[in-house]
């Protein structure tokens, strides 16, 4: 099918998932497309996905942070949804060949513990329906060549999404500041970055809010369970075969991942 329309966009993105094959950006042909034209195409990309048996565990936010707002061009986040087929465990083996141009970002996640429905989400309903926190990383990956993005690519690329490692430590938020809560990452025990809860929008859980009410505008709601991906607390960093990563986070604890060829 032609890369003109909604349905080509989504089939070009699916093979290219499939086969690890980068793929011109569609701005490139296209320079006027905007945020609406990439949620179409993921959503027309979701249910190509989800026709082959994956399921929707949750969903990652993205372009939580200022500086990625800002490189591009965007004054608000991204979403897409979590697949289960893209999570692991702490500890766990990721095959650099199961993506294209990986790297990774240490994260705050939630798992939701009550249902959430926008519009009208306030932080203090997000708050109260949190079960509690994680450790986690998000490993995002682009199907375009050489990341080369701008705002409709990466939406219709389902936030540039890869995979999910999550901690199985689930801390309540009783007490507790998520923007607060500092990060270490490492690499082979090397400091790599640093990050604190405060870069995801100010607040991990303002995060949640505005995914429920985003959802809401269109009729979908958070269900009890969902794991909540909220933002990376630094800048992206680069994977590559027997890298082993540790991000250790003030209070949720340690999570490391290895990355096999």
């Amino acid at each position: 099918m032609p890369l003109t329309d909604v349905a080509g966009k989504a089939r070009a993105l699916y093979e290219a998932r499939r086969t690890r094959q980068q793929i011109a950006p569609f701005t490139d042909a296209d320079p006027d497309l905007g945020m609406a034209d990439g949620y179409a195409v993921q959503q027309e990309l979701t249910s190509l996905l989800l026709a082959d048996g994956d399921r929707i565990v949750g969903y990652k936010v993205g372009l939580t942070s200022k500086p990625m707002q800002q490189m591009i061009g965007v004054d608000q986040p991204d979403y897409g949804p979590v697949l289960a087929s893209t999570v692991y465990a702490d500890g766990d083996s990721i095959s650099l060949g199961s993506f294209i141009q990986p790297r990774i970002e240490a994260e705050i996640a939630f798992v939701l513990g009550s249902p959430l429905a926008g519009p009208g989400v306030s932080v203090l309903d997000a708050r109260r329906a949190i079960a509690g926190m994680t450790a986690a990383v998000e490993i995002v990956d682009s199907r375009f060549a050489d990341w080369r993005i701008k705002l409709a690519d990466t939406v219709a690329d389902l936030a540039s999404n890869g995979a999910v490692a999550v901690s199985s430590r689930l801390v309540p938020l009783d007490g507790l500041d998520p923007r607060l809560i500092g990060m270490v990452l490492t690499r082979r025990g090397e400091l790599i970055d640093t990050g604190a809860g405060a870069a995801a929008l100010g607040d991990p859980v303002k995060v949640v809010a505005w995914l429920a009410n985003t959802l809401g505008e269109m009729g979908v709601k958070l269900e009890a369970g969902h794991l909540i991906m909220t933002g990376a607390l630094h800048a992206a960093v680069p994977m590559q075969a027997g890298d082993v990563f540790r991000a250790d986070f003030d209070h949720l604890g340690p999570l490391t991942v290895r990355v096999a060829q």
